[in-house]
């Protein structure tokens, strides 16, 4: 039952890699287990182009309970409760099929959480498609964000903040990247290597189908081609099967019956088992006939590599079978015993007894070969938009009132910066009491934790475009932006885990983007303190069309102390207001000059030292309650900034940046649009604000909220727009899709 000499490559291997293969067996493998070797030597599995970039992440830190290599990360929150998170992808799935991929991306994040023993308690999303005005990207924007909401809600867990950005690159290739948030008892969180000879591998959960067969291991290790014959590779998802099965798994766990437990995801049986295994240094037996179908003429390697949803594998002791298939019984949730774990460190594939596969489990895991990159920074903007030309005037045209309130309203309006209220009501954001502050309330969402008496804050950021205009200095802009909005609310940061979304690492320029950017996320971690826990690596995010935005995803977990103060984004009438961090605007890689056809590569350097000063300046002060509201400079610089705390506030404000003009030597048109890390607006008493001058940060005194008008004077630029008319340029992004039809 040998392959023929080209099958490995129909699967996505090279002649080398299957070379090796026949090396480490002593022989060619039969379709069983090349079918095996193709889905865990893939990209998505084996991170064989990204493994030795991970290791420069810092991945040590005292609250650490569990890092890279579980199924999530885990801190601990202190009196014996840790939290688990995890982002992972699901890009290249929702691009085929945008309900079903984005759904079973919840649901497989959902998994990676109470697999370790964690109750979820929060999702949040990441996404990017093409410009708003495109149909596919309506049609895309739309079906995810369904999914999404039907996954969630079903399953009774909250969505409490996320992202969604519009840009060109994101066209054909879009990113739908999930980050869960569980809570657990320290002492009860569960590991997933297998252990004990003898023991038996039960599966838990739904039947085994063709559905997701060399779905999210095949899809994200190639780039996307167009075509539906590879929709029937998208999982299809379950939410009221995965509530039974979290349910039960969470009770199993609690009346300590497992030994490990790990989730079915990419590459099916082949990856848990093989995994779980290598893990624990055993053997392992799957026999699949005693795998429940659905449909009764699967192949084995079909069995083995099946993506089917809502499926769970543990090791289970002898003694404890009948009470572990008497539980799952009364969950209705199915469960069987399929193997058993061995000392011989096979991983064997049995057909009713008969050995139809077998192979060293350290050659199936852990034997595929690590690839240096071979980067080379690109000598010219590569996508598509023209490089600024030179000038003498570094804010460009734009001047006066009438033209640089125009500028704002095109901003707030920008589907990228636009309120994106009509995706996440969709979601529901308050099931299981937990949610302190309701999107758009706060930069981070906010969650109190009545079973640990603690609260945590969650945000998730990135910029690609950023990224794109400078690898480096964009990623560290990343995490620190997600720094920065956990400070708004109060919250210092116990753990990061990330999602580096890339196109195709063989070539020379996203090799570069990919190497830098993993550095920047290393250096940025390593200033902070703050330790990467765990992530996802998804690359060949790329098709005939070229490359995405590189475009690094990053989560971030802190604790407060005090939900009751917990920051918000509203200003109040009569508060001050201050700028305050070592902010220096720049036009490059803005939104704006997205909306001038001026993105080009280079970002300024980021000073990150006195970045962090600042971060714990405004986390001290809104932790006790100096300000009324903190915000952070993002998408489209400082007057979006001011304008979203107004129009939370429901509040005018009269504001003069000539100060900062002059202490940052720019124009005032930079001043108001520029974009850059480092930068906070804060409300509050005058006193209060004028009290946090004296520490050493910089901190300008600017203006005062009141009245029912936006009023910003930066030098030569000013600002004076009615705050309703800011206010409906914010909200707009749901005309705007009304306008453009659903396929």
């Amino acid at each position: 039952m040998t392959v023929s000499e080209t099958r490995h490559r129909e699967l996505g291997l090279t002649d080398a890699e299957f070379e090796r293969i026949v090396t480490l067996l002593g022989r060619a493998p039969n379709d069983v287990e090349l079918a095996m070797f193709s889905l865990l030597w893939s990209e998505h599995c084996a991170y064989k182009h990204s493994r030795k970039l991970l290791r420069r992440l810092p991945t040590e830190g005292a609250r650490v309970l569990l890092g890279p290599g579980e199924n999530a990360g885990a801190v601990s929150i202190g009196d014996g409760w840790a939290v688990a998170f995890k982002v992972e992808s699901h890009n290249h799935p929702s691009a085929v099929e945008p309900f079903q991929g984005a759904a079973t991306g919840v649901g497989g994040i959902l998994r990676d959480v109470f697999a370790l023993g964690a109750r979820p308690i929060a999702v949040l999303d990441s996404l990017r498609f093409g410009e708003l005005e495109s149909e596919r990207s309506r049609y895309l924007f739309d079906r995810v964000v369904a999914g999404i909401g039907h996954y969630g809600n079903s399953i009774g867990v909250p969505t409490v903040g996320g992202e969604v950005y519009f840009e060109a690159p994101y066209e054909h290739n879009c990113l739908v990247n999930a980050m869960c948030v569980g809570l657990a008892r320290a002492e009860a969180t569960i590991r997933s290597a297998a252990a004990g000879p003898g023991n038996a591998i039960v599966l838990m959960g739904a039947s085994t189908g063709r559905d997701g067969i060399g779905g999210a291991s095949v899809l994200a290790s190639a780039e996307l081609e167009h075509g539906e014959e590879k929709r029937p590779s998208v999982q299809i998802g379950d939410p009221f099967e995965e509530a039974k099965l979290l349910e039960c798994c969470l009770e199993l766990l609690d009346r300590g019956l497992l030994v490990a437990l790990q989730d079915l995801g990419a590459a099916g049986l082949t990856s848990s088992a093989g995994e779980m295994a290598s893990k624990g240094g055993v053997g392992i037996d799957i026999d699949v006939e005693r795998v429940p179908l659905r449909e009764a003429d699967m192949e084995p390697f079909e069995v083995m590599v099946s993506e089917s949803q809502e499926r769970m594998l543990a090791v289970v002791e002898p003694q404890r079978l009948d009470e572990v298939i008497a539980l799952c019984e009364r969950w209705e949730t199915g469960a069987a015993v399929i193997g058993e774990v061995t000392g011989s460190g096979d991983f064997r594939v049995l057909r009713d007894g008969e050995v139809i596969g077998e192979m060293p489990v350290g050659a199936l895991v852990d034997g595929c070969p690590l690839y240096d990159l071979a980067p080379a920074e690109p000598e010219s903007w590569i996508y598509g938009n023209r490089e600024p030309e030179p000038t003498t005037d570094p804010g460009g045209a734009g001047s006066g009132a009438e033209e640089a309130g125009a500028t704002l309203l095109a901003l707030l309006a920008s589907p990228s910066i636009a309120s994106k209220r009509w995706a996440f009501e969709q979601y529901d954001s308050v099931v299981l009491s937990h949610t302190v502050r309701r999107p758009e309330a706060v930069d981070a969402a906010v969650l109190h934790l009545h079973e640990a008496d603690a609260t945590i804050a969650v945000a998730i950021d990135g910029n690609g475009r950023r990224v794109a205009c400078e690898p480096y200095a964009g990623t560290i802009e990343a995490v620190l932006e997600c720094a920065q909005n956990l400070a708004c609310s109060g919250a210092e940061p116990l753990g990061l885990t990330n999602c580096l979304n890339f196109g195709n690492p063989e070539k020379p320029h996203v090799a570069w983007q990919l190497d830098r950017s993993t550095q920047g996320l290393a250096d940025a971690c390593a200033a902070l303190g703050v330790p990467v826990v765990g992530g996802n690596v998804s690359l060949y995010n790329e098709t005939e069309e070229g490359p995405i935005y590189p475009t690094p995803v990053v989560g971030m977990v802190g604790e407060l102390p005090d939900p009751t103060r917990a920051g918000g984004l509203a200003a109040g009438d009569g508060d001050a207001i201050a700028v305050c961090g070592p902010f220096s605007p720049s036009l490059a890689g803005s939104e704006l000059a997205k909306i001038r056809g001026e993105l080009g590569p280079g970002l300024p350097s980021l000073p990150i030292a006195a970045l962090s000063a600042a971060i714990a300046l405004v986390r001290d002060a809104v932790r006790s309650g100096l300000t009324t509201a903190a915000h952070d400079v993002s998408d489209g610089g400082l007057a979006c900034a001011l304008a979203e705390m107004a129009i939370a506030g429901e509040i005018g404000l009269e504001v003069d940046l000539d100060p900062l003009v002059e202490l940052r030597g720019c124009s005032g048109e930079t001043c108001l649009f520029g974009e850059g890390a480092g930068g906070f607006v804060l409300a509050g008493s005058r006193a209060s604000l004028e009290a946090l001058a004296d520490a050493g940060i910089d901190l300008v005194l600017v203006g005062a909220a009141g009245g029912d008008r936006i009023v910003i004077s930066a030098a030569e630029a000013e600002i004076a727009v009615a705050l309703a008319d800011a206010a409906r340029a914010w909200r707009s992004l749901g005309e705007r899709l009304e306008a453009v039809p659903v396929p």
